[in-house]
């Protein structure tokens, strides 16, 4: 990507001008299966506000195809696709926006969580524009990506509550301010998205699992079979899946071989499964949010992640709020799932905070596969060596 005059003339006739005040961010997304980038403008407001922004460019290549064959995610061969495409990505994200590289005020890349050989494909991609553009380089928590996607779609004001649903983390999070996050509840097992996905396997459903299994289960009858609610009616607002994966696979095998009509049933019983369930543990933590901020008068939930993009079980928190006189907020669904706008608007809310780190740190600084939000919670599951996954 040239730096220099002449990339004045690759920029679209139609490109809106970098406007008075605005902060220009690229920000860079690797962490899984996506390749994504996207520039965001951006202009502080007050204090606890959202900042104002335009969405210049997004621009987001999927895997899936690569990895279909083996019906998940393959690391190596996700690391070698990000590598591949990453530059023209990025390219294409600054052409759509109609700005250059010399034009943004700070790159903002994917840290962690994540596939390790994604994550380091992506920051070192962003090291290296940052350092031959002497840009500030700004090292983002992917969940916070997806925290504080609703202050960019909807203005959101702190503090507010967050279900952070995806493929490998199940979270109730509140979140008080930028870097300010309090887990409130967790995952002991699998993730909701992992859920989704080894349920599609087992009943023999393509990959990628969860759309699959929420396509099924539109033909379904959700009650045909009695499938567990799990830790339902318990007051710590945490989560379990597994055995509600484990309860899918004995449901399978009793009424072996499937048939088409088997599947969607157990589809369709699965998702009320979930559904019932969230319902039940999100609505405790939405109890605890508001006996410990009365003064907030119109408390929201946020539900963010790639289960976030479920239809169905986005109508049953809805429904949740509705009765208990919240506000719902649930991002487009292009943004829902991993993108490199939601990291290009953290790294403006960090920018924009005066939150740059200290470059030697940052260049000196490796990718992390574990990196909870709330880095002072007890971890329920996967505490290693990597550090604590949930």
């Amino acid at each position: 990507m040239p730096d220099n005059p002449a990339a004045e003339d690759r920029r679209p006739a139609c490109a809106l001008p970098k406007r008075a005040g605005e902060s220009l961010v690229l920000g860079i997304e690797t962490s899984c299966d996506e390749t994504a980038a996207a520039v965001l403008a951006g202009l502080a407001s007050d204090r606890n506000a959202a900042p104002t922004t335009r969405l210049l460019s997004n621009v987001v290549l999927s895997q899936i195809e690569e990895h279909a064959a083996f019906g998940g995610v393959v690391p190596e061969i996700a690391a070698r696709a990000h590598v591949a495409a990453l530059d023209g990505i990025i390219e294409a994200a600054l052409s759509d926006a109609g700005t250059a590289l010399c034009d943004i005020d700070a790159i903002a890349v994917t840290a962690g969580p994540g596939l390790i050989g994604g994550l380091m494909a992506g920051f070192t991609t962003a090291k290296a524009l940052a350092f031959g553009a002497d840009k500030p380089l700004l090292p983002i928590n992917h969940l916070e990506g997806h925290a504080l996607t609703a202050r960019m779609t909807h203005g959101l004001a702190f503090p507010y509550l967050l279900l952070l649903v995806s493929g490998g983390h199940t979270q109730i999070v509140l979140v008080r301010g930028v870097g300010d996050y309090a887990r409130l509840g967790t995952t002991i097992d699998d993730a909701l998205g992992e859920a989704f996905d080894k349920t599609a396997k087992l009943i023999g459903l393509p990959y990628p699992g969860g759309p699959n299994v929420e396509k099924a289960a539109f033909a379904g009858d959700g009650t045909r079979f009695a499938l567990p609610r799990p830790l339902r009616g318990t007051a710590r607002p945490d989560f379990s899946f597994s055995g509600l994966k484990t309860a899918v696979r004995q449901a399978a095998e009793s009424v072996a071989p499937l048939g088409e009509k088997d599947v969607a049933d157990l589809c369709a019983s699965f998702q009320a499964a979930v559904r019932d369930t969230l319902a039940d543990r999100v609505g405790r933590a939405l109890d605890r949010f508001a006996a410990d901020h009365p003064s907030v008068a119109t408390p929201t939930l946020v539900v963010a992640g790639g289960v976030a993009a479920n239809a169905y079980l986005r109508d049953g928190l809805e429904t949740l709020c509705r009765e208990k006189e919240w506000r719902f907020i649930a991002p487009p669904l292009s943004l829902c799932t991993d993108n490199g706008a939601m990291i290009a608007h953290a790294g403006l809310e960090r920018l924009l905070a005066g939150l740059i780190p200290d470059v030697r740190a940052v260049f000196a600084m490796a990718p992390r596969s574990r990196w909870p939000l709330d880095e002072s919670a007890t971890p329920l599951v996967g505490s290693g060596k990597r550090g604590a996954k949930a």
